[in-house]
């Protein structure tokens, strides 16, 4: 099956946020929708095909992003907005995870709350943290050496390292933004030696809970994203469509020198190129 073919059946849509349906600057403010995104949306809504807005972005809670990318003229509902966090939920309730310290704001600590897990902020951890169950690390600019230290004393008692992403970079008006979760892990790792889990994209743990909430194997997806080192290698890894987009991180020679089965199965100048191959597709 060709890979229109495939997006012709996808029973399903994962979208990428920065870079992909939007763009704004280093804190994810004044975002604008990149062309053809609310058409997008709206085709995929009026086919009644289910679909989520994923971000890696924890800087805010998932209703928060929705609320922003509707004030930017995206009709995205609070439920069908994921985050890393989103996907930490289902890992950690599967885990039994009670108590999680969290290196980060709102937007990582709120969704983990709302599932009835314990936060545990690093400052109450202060000289030990027993009985913590995991560390995981997200949007944290304000991270600080004594956050450091509650978060190594943590996995020194056991406590599993959880990171809402690994990509060093996401997608801004003004070309990139670097992101907290991989250097704040790095450290840690660096210090105690640990394993590192990521619940963000591209890890297959992301893309199972994106599948879950759109009632959907992985396989029927297809996932729509900018970065090279994120939604792409995910799809992949869940045997989803992988659609890779020019407007964000990944440029025209961005896939050129992986393998075929490393690169997306449609590359395209930005949603509004697939819009009008899903349009033409079905005839309307």
């Amino acid at each position: 099956m060709t890979a229109r073919e495939r997006l012709a059946n996808a029973r399903g849509f994962i979208f990428d946020m920065d870079g992909t349906l939007v763009l704004g600057d280093r804190a994810n403010h004044g975002l604008a929708p990149l062309p053809g995104a609310a058409g997008m949306l709206d085709w995929v809504r009026g086919r009644g095909l289910p679909y989520v807005v994923f971000t890696n972005g924890t800087n805010r809670a998932p209703a928060h992003f929705a609320r922003v990318l509707r004030e930017a003229g995206l009709r995205v509902p609070d439920e069908l907005m994921m985050t890393p966090a989103s996907s930490a939920v289902l890992m950690f309730t599967r885990r039994g995870y009670t108590r999680v310290m969290v290196l980060g704001g709102e937007g990582v600590a709120g969704p983990l709350r709302e599932a009835g897990i314990e936060v545990v902020p690093p400052a109450a951890a202060a000289g030990g943290a027993p009985g913590v169950d995991a560390v995981f690390a997200g949007w944290y600019p304000e991270f600080t050496m004594p956050a450091l230290e509650a978060a190594c004393d943590a996995v020194w008692s056991g406590a599993a390292l959880y990171s809402a992403s690994q990509t060093p970079f996401f997608a801004a008006a003004n070309g990139r933004a670097l992101g907290t979760s991989r250097a704040i892990t790095a450290m840690i790792r660096s210090l105690t030696g640990c394993r590192l889990t990521v619940t963000g994209k591209p890890s297959l743990d992301a893309l199972r809970a994106a599948a879950a909430r759109l009632g959907v194997r992985p396989g029927e997806i297809a996932v729509v994203g900018d970065d090279p080192l994120l939604e792409v290698p995910m799809a992949h890894r869940g045997r989803a469509l992988a659609i890779a987009v020019d407007t964000g991180l990944g440029d025209a020679a961005a896939y050129d020198h992986l393998p075929p089965s490393r690169r997306p199965h449609l590359r395209l100048r930005g949603v509004d190129e697939l819009l009008e191959i899903c349009r033409e597709q079905a005839g309307s």
